[in-house]
């Protein structure tokens, strides 16, 4: 998708744009029972509207109205042909309202409106599409039995679904929960982070004008110690996906077991290593792209590279080409079609970069770019690329997730030492390496760790592959056919023909 608007052209639209800010609850607008929520746009400090924010007694009303909608077979006993069309239909809306949507992000969650009208939106459109697709095409099971008997095995919706998503990919990672579990015929209740509600609240209008019914796809805003805490406790939510801290899954997993034991899938933290042997085939390149695995999104990336591996080899030569490359990414107005990188999402997340480069500089680790908060004039929560030096692994801005621009690189001489720091960690969601061995990439791929590995890329992917991890990293997987198995269950039916 091409764009010609220029940043006075955004911030005019900017001007103009109307926030949809109630929370969506069998089809209507809800006001919400709890305190309003500030949507504050991060790259000036300033709020945007005040959302609405629910409390137990929403979400009580929310799965209320899923199941009813769930058990009355208007959507999961839908034909499949009209379910497809009503989830293409959505896709297409998405598209037809890009730059409204790349807007409200960028605004939301101060990412740049290059990312998001180029990558985000698209990508969440193509989602609905790809997995609109998939309904007409799943075929269930005959088991080989004798001739005394026929068994039969189908695929069948679970039921009601929450969908808990995190903040700085809003409506993409939504996307990747919500298009599957409509597509096996859930009824959903999608939970947006309070830092980013605003396209989940858009998503929800746009379901109900693609003709998708209303109760199935329930948008409820709010804290995560309140309106989470309730998903997570319902005794009549079936399934909850969830995208976040390793900590926060941890409690979904406490309270599915204090609960109905409601299926849990996970994807969580991540603090991903990218190694880069003496024969890479190309350093600039690979200093790009570990750049850009770091620094893209302003570091707020769950697979961000943010632990690099150099070989002794080629260490000072490629750290002055990340450090070039740092350079021509720092962040300016994310309404700004140039910039590279935006604003940290908000004022506590603000704080706790800063405080973990506070912390690199307390235990000996050494400062080759950045470290510091940045464009202070505007009000909004910048930080400049920052890469750190790291003589030894247990720093704790080698061990701990950031969730921002900040990059921990160490030196390595063999191929096993690199393997040995790459995967002590807690962690196990992305890795990179880049060598020109071709039998060293299929070993130390093997080898690593993670359940994402690239070889001489980063952050390449695609719907059609599934994305998750191990470790506390979850396992949950999101995206590919795969993710329609945590959204549905097997059922077995055996019939005596004698």
């Amino acid at each position: 998708m091409t764009s010609h608007l220029t940043q006075q052209d955004w911030q005019a639209r900017a001007g103009g744009l109307k926030l949809s800010t109630q929370a969506i609850i069998d089809g209507q607008a809800h006001a919400g029972r709890a305190s309003p929520l500030d949507a504050i746009n991060p790259a000036t400090g300033r709020r945007l509207a005040q959302v609405a924010s629910c409390n137990e007694h929403d979400v009580d009303e929310a799965v209320r109205a899923a199941r009813r909608t769930f058990e009355s077979g208007y959507w999961s006993g839908m034909p499949r042909a009209e379910r497809k069309k009503r989830l293409l239909k959505l896709s297409e809306l998405i598209m037809l309202h890009a730059e409204e949507l790349a807007l409200i992000e960028t605004l939301d969650m101060g990412k740049p409106i290059s990312d998001t009208l180029w990558y985000d939106i698209p990508e969440a459109a193509r989602t609905y599409a790809w997995y609109a697709e998939t309904i007409d095409k799943q075929y269930d099971e005959i088991a080989p039995t004798d001739a005394q008997a026929l068994a039969t095995i189908t695929r069948e919706p679970l039921g009601v679904v929450a969908a808990v998503v995190p903040w700085n990919y809003p409506l993409l990672m939504a996307s990747w929960k919500v298009a599957p579990a409509l597509a096996m015929g859930n009824s959903v209740i999608l939970k947006p982070a309070e830092q980013s509600c605003l396209s989940a609240i858009r998503l929800g209008e746009l379901a109900l004008e693609a003709g998708i019914p209303p109760g199935v796809l329930n948008v409820v805003p709010g804290t995560g110690p309140v309106a989470g805490q309730a998903l997570g406790m319902h005794p009549d939510v079936d399934c909850l996906a969830f995208t976040g801290s390793t900590a926060t899954g941890k409690r979904f997993m406490q309270y599915s077991g204090q609960s109905n034991l409601k299926q849990i899938w996970l994807e969580c933290g991540g603090k991903s290593p990218h190694i880069i042997f003496d024969d890479c085939p190309d350093l600039d390149r690979a200093a790009l792209a570990a750049a850009i695995g770091i620094f893209n999104n302003q570091g707020e990336v769950c697979i961000a590279g943010s632990r690099l591996y150099v070989q002794s080899g080629v260490y000072d030569e490629f750290m002055q080409r990340m450090e070039a490359h740092a350079a021509a990414m720092q962040p300016g107005d994310p309404l700004d079609p140039g910039s590279k990188m935006g604003a940290i999402v908000d004022e506590r997340q603000l704080a706790r970069v800063l405080q973990y480069v506070d912390s690199g500089k307390q235990e000996g680790a050494t400062l080759r770019v950045g470290g510091s908060r940045v464009r202070a004039e505007t009000g909004g929560f910048y930080v400049e690329p920052t890469i750190f030096e790291c003589g030894s692994q247990s720093l704790t801005i080698v061990r701990e997730e950031i969730f921002g621009p900040v990059l921990a690189a160490s030196r390595f001489d063999t191929e096993d030492e690199a393997l040995a720091q790459a995967n002590a960690s807690i962690y196990g969601l992305g890795s990179g390496l880049w060598t020109a061995d071709l039998s060293r990439a299929h070993r130390v791929s093997r080898k690593l760790r993670a359940g994402l590995v690239w070889v001489n890329c980063y952050f390449d992917g695609d719907v059609t592959v599934p994305f998750g991890g191990v470790k506390q990293s979850g396992f949950g997987r999101d995206k590919s056919l795969h993710a329609l198995d945590k959204y549905s269950s097997l059922k077995t039916t055996w019939i005596s023909l004698a």
